[in-house]
């Protein structure tokens, strides 16, 4: 394979970009339409106070599987073909997408019933988070790999963000529409996966106890203080910036443009992460990669306080617009650089343990931040509990500026010539 293939001229990892594309690009717009009919059923019975605590518990309820299932997940992937994972997760995804179209085309959509698909979709999700991002470096020669780990960002990110506003356009013109597209992509995503062949497998070392293999997950990044510092820092600055879970409060109660607003709302960040794809393909990131991932968090918060009070403007919908835009491209130079510090900075054997490790503050910082949006919003208000995130984010992309140095001195994605002197470790010994 010429070293500079095109990591896309790959079968297999093309077959897999356009999986993990289509996963994700589902999940999130199943998302949104679970947070507007959660909220909207809620809505009918309950005060908005009330209604916004269901909202936390929604996010709550897909949080929880992942937070119970981590040390597991990470050593099945580790264990267990993950080719195999990832097909049986996208399966059971595909399941949940379709039962929610039924539900909704018989109008027989109600709180238990979005609650228990929702947990569903959380067991998936926790075993298919650190299957497929331990997957994708089996699938390129070493020398490709940077450039796959920027692709598969790209793919994540695009879908994460395009997804809700395509689930809420979907909703609006007829609403078992959005489930139905998204069993559909997954239906797609299970075909692709199969079509993978055999890939090479890690060897689990260390502690032959499987209680002691799950545990190497979290010593590793307790000795690798970049890796930790760069995932830690997604959970504490998207768990107090959570405003795009505030969405189906602003569309209804504060913006007053129901659920086509909604989409518009939603579809704001996905043009910004799009512009930012787009310029990092063109241009990407080779020096000041550590500090341009701190100063992306604090670019994210100050768009937050911004859209939480866009309201008291003139022309609020259109100042919200700019402001969620901002947000999503201040998100996309996050992910990327923090995605691909940490595959380059873990070991094959240990990227299911990091990659499970990842996916649960990755996804605290969604499903959580939901929950600690809601719940706060329901104390405080929903604009106050929007602005207070986005102080508390630049607060945090400060603070771990200091707590992890190893952040500011990661001056370029060049890995490691040994995964024993990584940044931090020698301190850590």
């Amino acid at each position: 394979m010429a070293k500079s293939a095109h990591p896309l001229s790959i079968p297999a990892y093309r077959s897999y970009w356009l999986a993990r594309f289509a996963s994700t690009l589902a999940l999130n717009g199943m998302v949104v339409i679970i947070g507007w009919q959660v909220y909207d059923v809620a809505r009918r019975t309950m005060p908005p106070r009330e209604a916004a605590l269901q909202l936390g518990l929604i996010g709550l309820v897909q949080f929880l599987p992942l937070m119970l299932l981590t040390l597991v997940t990470g050593l099945v992937a580790d264990r267990i073909d993950r080719r195999w994972i990832a097909r049986s997760t996208a399966a059971l995804e595909m399941l949940c997408a379709a039962a929610l179209a039924l539900l909704t085309w018989f109008d027989a959509v109600n709180l238990p019933a979005l609650f228990v698909i929702a947990a569903l979709l959380g067991v998936a999700r926790a075993f298919a988070g650190p299957a497929l991002q331990a997957l994708a470096p089996n699938l390129v020669p070493k020398e490709v790999l940077p450039a796959a780990i920027a692709v598969s960002s790209f793919a994540w990110q695009v879908g994460a963000i395009a997804g809700p506003p395509l689930g809420g356009y979907l909703y609006a013109i007829h609403a078992p529409l959005a489930y139905a597209v998204s069993a559909g992509l997954l239906a797609l995503a299970t075909v692709m996966l199969m079509r993978i062949g055999p890939v090479p497998r890690a060897v689990v070392t260390g502690s032959q106890h499987p209680w002691g293999q799950m545990l190497e997950g979290i010593s590793y990044l307790k000795r690798n203080r970049l890796v930790l510092g760069a995932i830690s820092l997604d959970l504490f600055a998207v768990l107090l910036g959570g405003a795009t879970a505030m969405l189906p409060i602003y569309a209804r109660d504060i913006l007053h443009v129901g659920a086509s607003g909604l989409g518009h709302l939603r579809a704001a960040p996905a043009i910004g992460a799009a512009v930012v794809a787009i310029w990092l393909s063109r241009w990407p990131l080779h020096f000041n990669v550590g500090l341009k991932l701190l100063v992306a968090v604090a670019v994210f918060g100050a768009a937050t306080i911004l859209f939480g009070i866009s309201y008291r403007f003139p022309d609020p919908l259109a100042l919200s617009l700019v402001c969620l835009a901002l947000l999503g491209g201040a998100d996309m130079v996050s992910v990327y650089v923090r995605q691909t510090l940490i595959q380059l900075y873990t070991p094959d054997e240990m990227r299911g343990r990091v990659g499970a490790v990842s996916t649960l503050f990755i996804s605290g910082s969604n499903e959580l931040g939901e929950a600690e949006s809601g719940f706060l919003a329901a104390l405080v208000g929903p604009v106050t509990a929007v602005v207070a995130g986005g102080i508390g984010t630049i607060m945090v992309a400060v603070l771990w500026a200091r707590l992890f140095p190893e952040i500011l001195r990661a001056r370029t994605f060049d890995p490691p010539t040994s995964f024993e002197t990584i940044p931090g470790q020698e301190k850590a010994a």
